[in-house]
């Protein structure tokens, strides 16, 4: 077991290099970074491992059935939402705290994660994520090899629904495993569970601005990004981090984290419109020009819109109808000749030094305030 690793250990060295020099700053963020992971993916381990177990009792079957979701869940990943967890607790207590007893909390974000990706899949007809075929489409696969009766796209999209609901369940029940006061614990509850909620409206935004893309806008756009992306990916991990450390709704480390979460989460979804036109599959682990396919309303299509010409318009109203590779190419090209690329490219840095700025706040812990400075560049600058 390695939940213990972050504690009173320096960080192992991890090349990180810039202009052929090493950042310490960097490596030593890796570090961090790597000792969190481990911490994590154990927790998940052991959890998941009694869980199956436990659900193998009722039947195999529902025993080969948890094991699907238990892939889902350690099928990669940054494990981004425990990560900004992790330092908005450590934000708080210090160095000197240790990890162990908030790490339930911390791995529960991840099952969460699970449970949105495995429904937002779904409801978008991916076929890959990370690289892998999606729940859905791995069990339909199964389905049909086994030439079981029925339709196998339609059993697949049914069990992966299930197998977010279990991730849902097993999240509250390994939040439930953190030792913390009684008092603390319901606050870090109704701080996670405001998390849930607006999480399902961002989703619900995005899944309505897909029905009705031409008269949506870049501003709900934003909104959608505001919710579905940044209110779980950053924000509220942080804000839960410092429910955990006890910090209570008046403090100004809350109003920094708030402010800074915003900024980083929007512009982590910025980031996610680019690659998703402009993403390599090798590393993204999705078909190129998704976005071009499905029309997705996404910031950076409805500013493309919205500075089209005559004829880059015309060619832009393709989106979504089916293009094939070729086709797809020829709109990302259209798409960055409007501009749109290089306006998205400077709101993603609008909003970083925005993020940095409120780490300014002197109630964040020196090391913290180094960790969440890279964390707004690395979750903004990547390729996956």
């Amino acid at each position: 077991m390695a939940n213990d690793a972050v504690v009173g250990k320096a960080p192992r060295a991890i090349p990180a290099r810039r202009g052929g020099e090493t950042d310490p700053v960097r490596a030593r963020l890796a570090a961090y970074t790597e000792e969190v992971v481990a911490a994590v993916d154990d927790t998940l381990v052991d959890f998941l491992d009694t869980e199956i177990d436990a659900l193998a009792t009722i039947d195999p079957s529902a025993g080969e059935f948890a094991t699907i979701a238990r892939d889902s869940v350690l099928a990669g990943g940054k494990r981004l939402r425990p990560t900004f967890a992790y330092w908005g607790w450590r934000g708080v207590v210090g160095g000197a705290e240790p990890l162990p007893p908030v790490l339930p909390a911390l791995a529960a974000l991840e099952l969460l994660h699970a449970f949105a990706l495995t429904h937002d899949d779904v409801m978008d007809s991916s076929a890959t994520r990370r690289g892998r075929p999606t729940a859905h489409v791995a069990v339909a696969a199964q389905h049909a090899a086994a030439g079981r009766r029925g339709d196998s796209g339609k059993f697949g999209e049914n069990v992966a629904i299930l197998v977010g609901d279990l991730c849902l369940v097993w999240a509250d029940r390994l939040l439930a495993q953190a030792v913390l006061p009684p008092a603390r614990l319901l606050e870090v509850r109704r701080c996670y569970d405001q998390m849930r909620v607006e999480t399902v409206a961002g989703q619900y935004l995005d899944v309505l601005g897909e029905s009705d893309p031409t008269n949506w806008s870049v501003e709900r756009a934003l909104q959608v990004a505001r919710y579905k992306t940044a209110s779980y990916t950053v924000r509220w991990p942080l804000l839960f981090g410092a429910r955990l450390a006890g910090v209570g709704a008046g403090s100004p480390l809350i109003a920094a984290y708030t402010r800074y979460g915003q900024a980083v989460g929007e512009a982590f979804q910025l980031c996610d419109d680019l690659l998703g036109v402009y993403g390599d599959p090798a590393t993204t682990g999705k078909p190129a020009g998704d976005d071009l396919r499905t029309g997705k309303p996404t910031a950076l299509l409805m500013l493309a819109r919205s500075r089209a010409d005559h004829t880059q318009r015309r060619a832009l109203d393709q989106i979504g109808v089916g293009a094939d590779d070729r086709e797809v190419t020829r709109l990302a090209e259209v798409v960055a000749e409007t501009g749109a690329v290089a306006q998205v490219e400077q709101m993603i840095s609008d909003r970083v030094a925005e993020a940095l700025d409120a780490l300014a706040a002197p109630a964040i812990d020196d090391t913290a305030r180094t960790a969440l400075a890279g964390l707004a560049t690395v979750a903004t600058h990547r390729r996956a």
